[in-house]
Order: C-alpha cells, then sequence, then structure tokens
C-alpha cells in the first residue's frame, strides 16, 4: 500500500513555466510529455513555448503540433542559472532529477542545504521538483554566498536591480505595478506566467527593481533570504488600512458582502464576530473603505474535517487542502441568466452521504510490486484515474472550508471495461446508504451500477462516458453527447437568427446526413465535379443583412483555404464567421494561416470552456502548488464533479430535485441536466467558444 501511495504522487511530479522567441520550428506532442520536458529538448524555456502556443497551458494532448522558437536567445531562468554558475568556485556539478527522487535525499546525496540548492536553482521555488530536470549542485557551504556574491557584483558593476515582490492589491493593473517600479509590463509577465492572462488580487509578482520606500509600503518588499522583512512589510500593509461603518441592505449575504469589500467570509467575520449568527438587514459593520470591485475569494480559516472513508485507505496527500470557498464570476463575460451558484442552505443540518467509485486496482499493484513503476508510467487508463482523483480531493477540501455537512466514502470499484466488484460493494451494504454515488468510469458499469441501486432511488452520476446512456431513471450522464454539443451550436446561430450555409466534403457523410435529418434550413454549398468547394456557389449563398455562419467540415487542406479565402473575400461586402462542429486538426497546420481564423472568429462547441474567473485562477494555482502539476482535464473534471455534487446535496432539495431545476457551473464545466423522454438524465451544459481579436478564447453570449 505504502508503494502505491509513492507511485500516486509520482504522477504530480510535473510542472511548467514561461518565455518568447521569434524563429520557430514544428514538433508533434508525444504521449506523456510536458512542456518543460519539450522545453529542455529544445534549450528554450516553458514560456517561449506558451508565447507562440498559448493553448498549452491548459494541457497537451498527443499529436498537437507545437510552434517551438530556436534557442536563439537566453531566458530570464537561463540567465539565473548560467550567473550562479559562473560566480560558483571550483568545477559546477549537475544532477539530473531521477523517478522518486527528492529535495530531501538529493540534498543528503550530496551534503547541501535547502537553501543552497534553492539558491541554485531558483526555479525550485516556483515550480518544484520534476522528473528529467537538471540541477546545479553547489559546493557546500558555499551556494548561498556566492549567489549573494554575484548578485552584490551585478549591481556596482552593471547597475542591474535586485528581486522584490510586491503583492497585488485590489483595482492595480499590471501597468501600474510595472510603471510604480520603473519596469514593463512583458517583463513582468514573463517572471510571472501567471498573470499573463490576468491578475488576481493577493498574488504575489515578482518584481523587477527596487520597491520604492516609503513608511507605508503597499508593496511587500523583500529579499527571498529575509522573511522578517515581508513580515514588516505585511504589517505594514495592514496598518494602512482604513475601515468604516457599513450598514447591511435587504437582501445582502455573507457571499456579497465579501465580494463588495473583497474580503474572505473569515476576514470579514473576524473583523465582525456577530457574523457567526449570520446576515441582518440593518447591520452595521466594520469594513475596509474603498472596497468595491469584485475579488477572488480564499478561505483564511482552518478547514473542519469532513468524514472520509474507505474500503481501501487512500491518501489524500496530494491534494494539500486547497481553500476555494465560492466561485465568483467573470467581469469580462455577460453572465447566462440560467447559471446559478450554489451555496449551503442556512439551517440544512442533516449530514448527506457521497460515494466515489474510482477503479485505482490497488489488488493489481500490490500482486507485483516489480511492474509497478512501468505501470504508472504507461497505463493512461490509471493516470486518468489518479488525475480524476486528485481534483475529486480538492473538492473534498474545498467542501471543508465549507463546513459541509457530508460523509464521503472512497471505494476502489476494480475496475475493467467489462467488469468491476460494485456488485460485491453492494451485498456488503456499502452503498445503499449514499445519497449519491460518482462512478463507475465506464458507460456499461455505471449503467449496471445504477440499474442495482435503482430501488433505493439513488443517483449515480457517470463522471466521463461520452457514450449514449441506456434509459434508466437514476443515471446522470454528466458529459454532454455528440448529438447534443452539434446541437448546441446550431441552436446558437438560430437565436442570432443567423444565414447557416454549410460547406462540407463528400467524405463526410454522416455529416451530411446528421444536418440533413437534425437541423432543418440549413443550405449547402455546391461542390465541384472534383469535389472541391464552388466558390460562386459559396458566395451566393450569403446574405448581406444578416450575420452568415459558415459551417466547414473537412479534412481537406485545399478545400479549407479555399473555403477561408472566399469568406475573407466575402467579409468586405457581409458579415461572416466561419464555424466547425468538433476539433479540426487540419486547421493547425502550418499551411493555414491563424491570424486569418482570428479573422473569420472562428467558433465551435465545447463541453469545457476558457476562463479568467478569479475563482478558476485560484484553483489551478492552489492545484499547481499541491499537486506540482497544472491540472489536466481529468484533474478539473474530477473537481467539478465531485464539488457539483456535493453543493447540489446541500440545498435542502434531493439531488434529483435540483438536477431537474438549477444550471450549474464550476471551473471548467457547465452542469444543465434534462429528462429523456425514454428515461434518465444527460448534460446539455455546451459552451459556445470563438477567437476574438486579442487571439484569445471567449465564450459566446
Amino acid at each position: 500500500m505504502k508503494y502505491y501511495f509513492t507511485l500516486l504522487s509520482l504522477v504530480f511530479l510535473v510542472t511548467s513555466s514561461a518565455f518568447s522567441q521569434e524563429k520557430v520550428v514544428k514538433y508533434k506532442v508525444s504521449s506523456g510529455e510536458t512542456i518543460n520536458q519539450i522545453a529542455e529538448k529544445f534549450k528554450v524555456t516553458p514560456y517561449d513555448i506558451y508565447s507562440l502556443n498559448p493553448d498549452a497551458r491548459t494541457g497537451l494532448t498527443p499529436n498537437t503540433v507545437l510552434l517551438i522558437p530556436t534557442a536563439g536567445k537566453a531566458s530570464v531562468v537561463k540567465k539565473e542559472v548560467a550567473a550562479t554558475k559562473n560566480a560558483a568556485s571550483g568545477k559546477t556539478i549537475t544532477h539530473e532529477v531521477q523517478p522518486k527522487e527528492t529535495l530531501f535525499g538529493i540534498e543528503k546525496k550530496y551534503g547541501i542545504s535547502d537553501e543552497a540548492l534553492k539558491t541554485a536553482n531558483p526555479f525550485l521555488v516556483t515550480n518544484g521538483l520534476q522528473i528529467g530536470q537538471t540541477l546545479t549542485i553547489p559546493s557546500k557551504g558555499g551556494a548561498v554566498k556566492t549567489v549573494a556574491a554575484t548578485t552584490a557584483k551585478a549591481v556596482k558593476t552593471t547597475g542591474t536591480e535586485k528581486y522584490v515582490y510586491h503583492d497585488v492589491l485590489p483595482k492595480e493593473t499590471k501597468y501600474s505595478i510595472a510603471k510604480e517600479y520603473k519596469t514593463n509590463v512583458e517583463d513582468l509577465e514573463k517572471r510571472n506566467p501567471e498573470i499573463v492572462s490576468n491578475l488576481p488580487v493577493g498574488y504575489r509578482v515578482t518584481i523587477k527593481g527596487t520597491a520604492p520606500k516609503t513608511e507605508a509600503n503597499t508593496a511587500v518588499t523583500a529579499s527571498v533570504s529575509k522573511p522578517a522583512e515581508t513580515k514588516k512589510a505585511d504589517e505594514a500593509v495592514k496598518k494602512g488600512t482604513t475601515y468604516m461603518d457599513y450598514q447591511v441592505k435587504p437582501k445582502e449575504t455573507l457571499y456579497s458582502l465579501s465580494r463588495t469589500f473583497q474580503l474572505t467570509q473569515a476576514e470579514l467575520t473576524e473583523l465582525n464576530p456577530s457574523l457567526s449568527e449570520g446576515v441582518k438587514e440593518g447591520m452595521v459593520l466594520k469594513v475596509p473603505s474603498g472596497f468595491l470591485a469584485p475579488a477572488p475569494i480564499i478561505a483564511q480559516q482552518q478547514p473542519q474535517q469532513v468524514e472520509k472513508t474507505a474500503e481501501k485507505p487512500v491518501d489524500n496527500s496530494a491534494s494539500g487542502g486547497i481553500k476555494i470557498l465560492e466561485k465568483v464570476k467573470s467581469e469580462t463575460v455577460v453572465p447566462n441568466p440560467e447559471v446559478v451558484e450554489l451555496t449551503k442552505v442556512r439551517g440544512q443540518n442533516e449530514r448527506k452521504k457521497l460515494a466515489l467509485l474510482l477503479p485505482f486496482n490497488l489488488a493489481k499493484i500490490q500482486s507485483d510490486t516489480v511492474s509497478s513503476a512501468n505501470r504508472i508510467k504507461n497505463d493512461k487508463f490509471l493516470n486518468m484515474t489518479l488525475d480524476f482523483y486528485s481534483g475529486a480531493m480538492m473538492a473534498i477540501d474545498s467542501a471543508k472550508v465549507l463546513k459541509l455537512p457530508i460523509d464521503v466514502s472512497i471505494f476502489d470499484s476494480q475496475e475493467t471495461k467489462s467488469s468491476s466488484n460494485v456488485s460485491t460493494l453492494i451485498s456488503q451494504n456499502k452503498l445503499q446508504g449514499a445519497n449519491a454515488v460518482i462512478g463507475p468510469f465506464y458507460q456499461g458499469n455505471a449503467e449496471s451500477t445504477a440499474n442495482s441501486l435503482r430501488l433505493y432511488n439513488i443517483p449515480v452520476i457517470s463522471p466521463l462516458s461520452k457514450d449514449t446512456a441506456n434509459p434508466i431513471d437514476n443515471l446522470y450522464q454528466t458529459i454532454p453527447t455528440n448529438d447534443v454539443v452539434r446541437s448546441a451550436v446550431f441552436d446558437y446561430m438560430r437565436a442570432k437568427n443567423g444565414n447557416i450555409v454549410a460547406v462540407v466534403d463528400k467524405k463526410k457523410e454522416s455529416v451530411i446526413n446528421y444536418i440533413k435529418q437534425n437541423q432543418k434550413g440549413v443550405v449547402f454549398a455546391a461542390l465541384s465535379e472534383t469535389g472541391g468547394l464552388d466558390v460562386a456557389s459559396l458566395k451566393s449563398l450569403l446574405l448581406p443583412n444578416r450575420m452568415n455562419y459558415v459551417v466547414m467540415e473537412t479534412g481537406n487542406t485545399a478545400m479549407v483555404k479555399t473555403t477561408i479565402k472566399a469568406l475573407l473575400d466575402a467579409q468586405k461586402t457581409c458579415q461572416v464567421q466561419l464555424v466547425i462542429l468538433e476539433p479540426n486538426s487540419t486547421l493547425d497546420t502550418d499551411e493555414i494561416s491563424f491570424e486569418n481564423l482570428v479573422k473569420l472568429k472562428l467558433m465551435y462547441p465545447s463541453v469545457t470552456r476558457e476562463s479568467d474567473d478569479p475563482a478558476v485562477l485560484i484553483f489551478k494555482k492552489e492545484y499547481r502548488l499541491k499537486n506540482k502539476v497544472n491540472p489536466n482535464t481529468y484533474a478539473t473534471r474530477g473537481f467539478d464533479v465531485t464539488f457539483d455534487t456535493m453543493m447540489r446535496l446541500v440545498q435542502g432539495k434531493t439531488y434529483q430535485e435540483t438536477a431537474d431545476l438549477l444550471t450549474t457551473e464550476q471551473v471548467d464545466n457547465k452542469f444543465q441536466y434534462y429528462k429523456k423522454e425514454d428515461g434518465g438524465h444527460s448534460n446539455k451544459g455546451v459552451y459556445i467558444l470563438y477567437y476574438d481579436s486579442d487571439l484569445t478564447l471567449k465564450v459566446a453570449n
């Protein structure tokens, strides 16, 4: 068992950072590769890769084509490492991180301190230790002094600045911070890749330049080796805060007040102990003055225990206790009026029970410890399970902070595609008392579980299957089917009173049949005798006074280029937007100009979104801090499905009732259940995404 826990932790030893350049080469991602590994292979930095491939920040998919800059310029991190090497006395020793190695083990091996190793390798502080990483090993006892001497020398001879930190305050922008420290936004983003897309309040930014010295300095200016100065600066910030009295208005809640005054609910309660008994109209509260914009909410209090039992003990150390309280709507996107925020119903103290059925298959690992290391490296299903589990644990830790009255039981479902041990769990009476069950992963196993628990009216939430489910009343499909996804984009185009034109390759017979049978009113552009697009036919179908949505479905490069050229030309006389129904690898090739896709505002349906929502950024940051890796699709889904299920259980209604009534939105996924005519529930929570002129993906309103 202990060996399995070790394997579990190894999955999360991957990370990423950021940088950029101009000349590029093309590289196809192999299964299991990370940005860091690719960056090391091409002698560039992760930032260089992210700059040319912004979508890579959300995770890598095998066979994805990345644009890799040539290693012509040295990045900030490379310069720092080089400076450390040049300053070190004697011969430089390097060490390549191997599987199962830890910082403690490396430090013990070379007889150096933790501080010395991290000073010689600054990226360890932000990125953590990762397999395959090359570390600079300082001489015993000399690393800290050496780097300090190097810094001093740099300041003396070149006038370069020392590094300081700044905690982002409400209403601050990257521009205002850069101006304050006499630097520029580009340099800030290079040093702090996480602020490229958004600047979260409270985020600690590494600054280039010396912080201004004032008595009530709002910036936290401290060297890495001087925590006492950081503490002093923090106290200065607190002393500089002014307060005012505020009278609670009708219908205001602790959540809305915390957003208004940019405090966590715990901080607001600490200032006003009477809030522990609830928010009452007319109460006079002590609040900070001048804080009126929405801000992310992070709990500061110690999390309370949520009872968690398991048939097999499962390590939860990977999650580390994320403290996300409630989601905050992004101000940059018009909120969907149908989406509701779930909060714990006051007075709802009846304890609920949630069971998670996760296919760890521990018996296989324990019986064959020799091949376990290879299995955790190569078994995609196990890695998917562990990723999902890590996200679920983040959700459980969030429930602790919210003090949700939920007992969570985690069972090893010992699942394969054709079998599981769920029937054994049911015969042992371990699932019958649950208010909801998440899992199993495979569609057939989820259906058999739902059938077995049907008599007990226990909802079974299928977390990962995209298959069309059989009609079972208590089965809930969380991933929209392909037809639902396709229909969503057609519904959107019709809602905008759009003129829908289809350009479909003859080889795409299934798409042609789907549109003809299910999407009435769509007109098809004619094709030539050789199967190419008849440009004249396409242009004749475009209308001058309406938005023209052109649905293009083809993998033929020539047809794609012809269609794009025709639409760009048509934009001179009418409104045109390019639409695809599913991912198209042809659009990722060098032959297709990304700039042209942006001009046509390429639009497509997706079950997940791209969001700069502050709460989403907090989740990703906290996950990265705890697991040393960015959350992938499965990890985020583990959080979303688990957290959404727990929040639905504490609404004072059954899960079934909330599914019929409420549409919710978590980090990446929307849950909009509907009851199918033949029985069972499916999710139709789909996002319509498009590329905006600023090269970012946005959710269409």
